[in-house]
């Protein structure tokens, strides 16, 4: 890997999102809207309070998700990819250089929607607000390391959409926001524990509940090693689908 060309990789990437207005306010204006919708459905009462900070985690997955998957189907399709392995570009400067750019705008996101969240909404965090960003952010570079894997799976920009549900809501159903893991069936409990979501909303939970940093840092590593599986999976199947 060459760290020029991870990052030449990445500020292409960035300079495109800076001219495709339509994702950038599917990044930031999005979220703040459905979140906006829960705080106004649910103003006098705790909802907010207690799941707010699952949902900052919850957001940046999906969206990232699909930004991801769809943008990097479109290059493969396009054939840039195809184009950018004959250059000296090695596999992993490109899948690091797509995870950073969009890395970068899982931070923005996580910001905006976490500042939209306390000062405007007026949500309250009992716990670390500061851990919540942390593992919104990492959540959102979860997303996208799991979109960029999709792609390869997806063929057409239409599969990428489809595989979200896919992908996304067996670890949403199982991760014990409906009901307590160890109240589920044994095969539903080991599935969840199977699932990255299943750590980001339990460290989500757990901070929303009072929990400092440092006593999430199991979930938030276990959020880390799967985004950094998932990279590896990208950059793999990178390999076959360009060979």
């Amino acid at each position: 890997m060459s760290a020029r060309l991870t990052l030449v990789t990445a500020g292409r990437v960035l300079r495109q999102l800076r001219h495709d207005r339509r994702t950038i306010a599917l990044l930031l204006v999005l979220p703040c809207v459905v979140l906006g919708l829960v705080a106004w459905m649910f103003e006098g009462t705790p909802v907010l309070d207690t799941f707010g900070p699952v949902l900052l985690g919850v957001f940046p997955l999906v969206v990232m998700f699909l930004v991801t998957s769809v943008a990097t189907l479109r290059e493969r399709q396009s054939g840039t990819l195809e184009r950018l392995m004959t250059t000296p570009l090695g596999k992993g400067d490109l899948v690091v250089g797509y995870a950073l750019a969009f890395g970068l705008m899982a931070v923005l996101q996580a910001l905006v929607l976490t500042a939209f969240a306390v000062w405007v909404c007026g949500m309250e965090v009992a716990g670390d607000l500061g851990g919540v960003v942390l593992v919104a952010v990492l959540d959102a570079i979860l997303g996208t390391a799991l979109g960029l894997a999709a792609s390869a799976v997806a063929r057409t920009e239409f599969q990428a959409v489809q595989l979200m549900p896919a992908v996304i809501f067996p670890q949403l159903v199982t991760a014990g926001l409906f009901m307590p893991r160890a109240e589920m069936p044994a095969p539903l409990e080991v599935f969840s524990r199977a699932m990255p979501l299943t750590y980001g909303l339990e460290a989500l939970q757990d901070l929303a509940a009072g929990a400092g940093i440092a006593d999430v840092r199991g979930a938030v590593g276990a959020v880390v090693a799967f985004a950094v599986g998932a990279l590896l999976v990208g950059a793999t199947t990178l390999r076959r689908r360009t060979a």
